[in-house]
């Protein structure tokens, strides 16, 4: 079995921002990043195709085992053999990883955050900690960088909390804090029913805020002499950020627009992205 194509297949599948945010990376970071984004992806299916809980926790247990396997060298499974070249090419800690699958087995046992401050751990487990993990395969040690990581990461994974919440509310999963929701008079039941009223039109203002500036943030901390190694890195922001612009511009009501970006528009930006990155720090500076 061609253990690269496999994982390219589910990556291109997916049709996911992840797809064409690598596109432009060498082909050695690219086939590392393919089997991560498999790892990643087959971890969500088995709380996205699992109505059961138990058995959902016994899948994510053989994943875990799968994983301990995959640190000894002992991999039996296509995406741990993938994955464990570019464990060991790239020294990537097994701790990110474990962090991943709590993050995504947080989904079997909680479905409604209190806090922000709730929330935010869940970000960082299922979005900044990819970051991380790429961050490592594309060769930056900066710890700003990794910082870079960590807000941007949050900042995607609220920008999919604001596009997601209509399928999220038919799985009974409401993300969006509850002191959010009580700030706004905004109620569970309304946001449960698809309602588009004023307070949601305020509160995804604020959500949407909140996203920026964990946008702007990221940006403030990626240096000029770590940016071409991280192209991939700001095709992904750049994607992200112009969903959030597209939620802004439907008024907010992502119960009845579809919140999604053409393959074409896509590809425009990681282009964009890629030439921009061509250009050296001190040419950009003066331009």
């Amino acid at each position: 079995m061609d253990l690269v194509a496999y994982s390219r297949k589910i990556a291109k599948a997916s049709k996911s921002n992840f797809y064409y945010s690598f596109l432009f990376l060498p082909r050695r970071q690219r086939e590392a990043i393919y089997s991560v984004y498999a790892f990643c992806r087959s971890i969500d299916d088995v709380v996205d195709r699992n109505s059961s809980t138990p058995k959902a926790v016994e899948e994510i247990q053989q994943w875990r085992v799968g994983l301990d396997r995959c640190y000894k060298g002992q991999s039996d499974h296509p995406v741990f053999i993938s994955l464990a070249k570019t464990i060991q090419e790239f020294s990537i800690p097994k701790a990110l990883f474990d962090e991943l699958i709590n993050g995504v087995e947080m989904d079997l046992y909680q479905n409604r955050y209190a806090t922000f401050e709730e929330l935010r751990p869940y970000c960082y487990r299922v979005a900044s900690v990819v970051g991380l993990i790429c961050i490592k395969i594309f060769g930056s040690t900066e710890e700003a960088t990794r910082e870079h990581a960590i807000h941007q990461g949050i900042a995607f994974q609220l920008t999919n909390i604001l596009r997601d919440i209509k399928a999220d509310a038919a799985r009974g999963r409401i993300y969006i804090p509850q002191e959010d929701l009580k700030r706004f008079d905004y109620s569970e039941e309304e946001l449960l029913a698809g309602t588009y009223n004023p307070a949601f039109v305020d509160l995804m203002r604020f959500e949407c805020q909140q996203a920026r500036e964990y946008y702007r943030k990221a940006r403030a901390l990626l240096e000029n002499k770590d940016r071409p190694a991280m192209v991939a890195s700001e095709i992904m922001g750049g994607i992200y950020y112009r969903i959030l612009g597209k939620i802004e511009q439907a008024g907010y009501n992502v119960f009845e627009t579809n919140i999604a970006l053409s393959g074409r528009t896509k590809l425009g930006i990681a282009l964009k992205a890629w030439v921009v990155n061509r250009l050296s720090p001190i040419t950009r500076h003066h331009a």
